[in-house]
């Protein structure tokens, strides 16, 4: 088994100890460097392969990625790329361990691989995305790139400008190229993610809108219920725009959606449509 990272470098000790009992039977779990690890588990000939953030699976009860989940339900093996902190993925370590998959053929052992990745996330599945041809892509929100020439417009995620986005599996839409199809969910009402969004059109790429979720489109997809339905079509290389749409109606139902709908009718300063909307949620 390749070498295991340390629980005691982080603040709760024992914190990959479930992930380690799911892969001891078959899979791993791999320390990439000084703030990444992969988490492999083998169950089916379907692969999910999700980037997740170390602090989220702490987070959780089950202290296991939230792709294992997704995985398991469905029978799915699944990889999960977790970074410690705001690292965008941009990490030699992670390079290379990507350049053994390829070399080893490890993704060519599967029917159908699905690359998942929300936001930072979004942007390094699409970023690695390249090792996988033939693969398969749902993109929630995804970052193009921070490089400044191209995306300087964009002021959030300021630390992680520091890495080198110009470098290899740097500039995500490219890194597309390949792929069976790719699915691109976002808002296109906020400007930044659009903005992003406008980068990655491709022949390949399917743009799925999620309007009026602005940064929370992931948590919104995930608490409706939508993401994982979403997911399962895209495996399956079912997913239309046509059918996330019946899918995403589903939101009409989740309070959190509904008071963001209310809180932009109010911002926009448009009282006769609050009132409308008002009037329209006391009914249902």
């Amino acid at each position: 088994m390749p070498d295991t990272a340390h629980p005691t470098d982080h603040s709760e000790a024992g914190w990959l100890a479930a992930m380690e009992a799911v892969a001891e039977e078959d899979g791993y779990v791999e320390r990439l460097g000084a703030r990444h690890w992969a988490f492999f588990a083998e169950a089916g000939p379907q692969l999910l392969v999700t980037f997740e953030r170390a602090e989220a699976v702490r987070a959780r009860a089950d202290k296991m990625p939230a792709g294992h989940a997704l995985a398991k339900a469905r029978g799915w093996s699944v990889l999960t790329i977790l970074a410690e902190g705001e690292t965008f993925w941009r990490d030699p370590a992670v390079w290379g361990y990507f350049d053994r998959q390829v070399d080893d053929a490890f993704f060519d052992d599967f029917d159908q691989v699905l690359f998942l990745g929300a936001g930072p996330g979004g942007y390094a599945a699409a970023a690695y995305l390249v090792a996988a041809p033939g693969a398969r892509a749902v993109l929630v929100a995804p970052l193009a790139t921070l490089d400044p020439a191209i995306a300087g417009w964009d002021r959030r995620h300021r630390a992680a400008r520091r890495f080198d986005f110009t470098r290899r599996y740097g500039y995500a839409p490219d890194m597309t190229a390949g792929a069976d199809h790719v699915w691109l969910v976002h808002d296109p009402l906020h400007a930044p993610d659009a903005a992003h969004a406008a980068l990655f059109r491709r022949p390949w790429v399917t743009m799925l809108n999620a309007r009026h979720t602005g940064e929370a489109v992931a948590a919104r997809l995930a608490a409706s219920g939508v993401l994982a339905q979403t997911v399962e079509a895209a495996m399956a290389g079912k997913l239309t725009a046509p059918g996330f749409a019946r899918l995403w109606r589903a939101r009409r139902g989740l309070p959190a959606y509904l008071a963001d709908l209310l809180a932009e009718t109010r911002a926009r300063k448009r009282p006769g449509l609050e009132q409308r909307l008002r009037r329209w949620l006391a009914r249902r």
